[in-house]
């Protein structure tokens, strides 16, 4: 009996390594099909998935009220499982170096647990090589067990995207890979229990690596070039908003927009690319020229904010300002490699402490990750310049009125860097109105 059949016939069962916002949902959409244990080595986290709270907000209070998987924090559960998929992430040193860190620590617990027979399929993303070249030797090592023979991997770079509803596990078409045809067989029909949009086999797990490595290349490459145009415009006087609108008449002018690149996938992936060629000897150009200029958009805004305050007669230092959004993306709690803090950062450069409001934001993760607490929004009044960081749903509502209530006496300064208001009606109305 193959191993997706002891799957469907519940003789095994299907272990996730990581429980964030990749892992989480995968678990939720197969326990619906298969046993699933959810492992994560954050005793809290597990914690708190068992009492039916999701930190993540990606599955909710609904979809883990219903759901059957089995949460632990004990990897001795994984031996109870026949396909191990690894979902943990993968961040950068402050050098922009890989940090493999989590990988190599998920590859040495499901290698302990490894039996034979069992698949491994990897989700997290890395350079192409990752998979076999680094993972594959640990669990060999931790198993005693070899690889194509004793145990197999596959590759299956995870598409989600925090925060969106529409664009879920389900409904993307999932790229999956294997080490050999048989392997590849078995996980693209493991996936294809879950996924109603099908899945799309790669030829090789290193192309599967690659593929992954590149989507959010391309995608950072060219908001780079959309910032740039409009650090461009904005000396020119020109809105770029309103230029990005009538150039996006014409039918294949690709639509992006400028703004701060955060995140674990946008503002990482590229440096695995990059690191990668380089050790192969080839120094990339166009892909590190966006990345530098998307890594210093935070510090571009506040620069403008500091030029705007001169601009309306306020002094700089001590400037009453306000940030609103933390996150890395709209609707999303995650403040994790937020370019918002190089607002805050390089505004203390200026004598500025800013207040940061973030209702969205998980406000435990800001304390701990960046030193920052956040305010109540009914707290922010009189200030002498706002920021509207982040385009979260609640503040594309506000009204001017609602603007109107943040600040204090004199012009008010207000940076609109998602461009969520109209920017003549604030004109209109007296304000000191900058967007990206």
């Amino acid at each position: 009996m193959s191993l997706y059949e002891r799957l469907v016939n519940k003789e095994t069962k299907l272990a996730l390594v990581g429980l964030g916002y990749v892992g989480m949902p995968i678990a939720v959409a197969f326990s619906k099909k298969v046993d699933v244990i959810g492992y994560d080595i954050n005793e809290a986290k597990i914690e708190l998935y068992k009492q039916g709270v999701d930190p993540t907000n990606e599955v909710g209070a609904e979809g883990l009220k219903n759901c059957t998987i089995d949460f632990t924090a004990d990897e001795k559960k994984l031996n109870e499982a026949g396909f191990i998929i690894v979902a943990v992430p993968t961040p950068v040193n402050d050098d922009h170096t890989p940090d493999l860190s989590p990988v190599e620590g998920a590859s040495h617990i499901a290698g302990r647990h490894l039996n034979k027979g069992d698949i491994v399929v990897f989700e997290s993303t890395v350079y192409p090589g990752v998979t076999e070249d680094v993972c594959v030797p640990i669990m060999e090592q931790e198993s005693g067990l070899k690889c194509g023979v004793d145990f197999f991997v596959g590759y299956s770079p995870e598409r989600i995207n925090p925060g969106d509803k529409v664009h879920r596990l389900e409904t993307i078409t999932k790229i999956v890979s294997g080490m050999d045809e048989a392997t590849l067989e078995i996980v693209a029909k493991v996936y294809e229990l879950v996924v109603e949009a099908g899945v799309y086999r790669a030829e090789s797990i290193k192309v599967a690596e690659a593929a992954k490595v590149i989507e959010n290349s391309q995608r950072d490459i060219n908001i780079a070039f959309m910032n740039e145009l409009s650090i461009i415009f904005n000396k020119m006087g020109i809105d770029t908003k309103a230029v990005l609108e009538a150039a996006g008449t014409k039918w294949n002018f690709l639509k992006f927009y400028p703004g701060l690149v955060g995140g674990h996938c946008i503002g990482v992936d590229p440096y695995y690319l990059t690191y990668k060629a380089e050790m192969m000897g080839y120094h990339s150009q166009v892909i590190l020229a966006g990345r530098r200029i998307n890594d210093d958009m935070g510090k571009y805004v506040a620069e403008n904010c500091v030029k705007n305050l001169i601009k309306a007669g306020k002094p700089v230092k001590d400037a009453k300002v306000a940030i609103l959004g933390f996150t890395f993306k709209e609707n999303c709690p995650d403040t994790r490699n937020s370019k918002v803090y190089d607002i805050v950062t390089e505004l203390r450069e200026y004598g500025i402490e800013p207040v940061v409001a973030d209702p969205n934001g998980d406000a435990a993760e800001a304390k701990h990750l960046y030193g920052i607490e956040f305010a109540d929004l009914g707290t922010i009044k009189d200030m002498d310049a706002v920021i509207l960081a982040v385009a979260h749903t609640q503040f594309a509502s506000f009204t001017m009125n609602d603007i109107d209530g943040f600040f204090g006496d004199g012009q008010k300064v207000l940076l609109d860097i998602k461009g969520l208001l109209n920017r003549m009606e604030y004109e209109k109305a007296g304000y000191s109105y900058w967007r990206l």
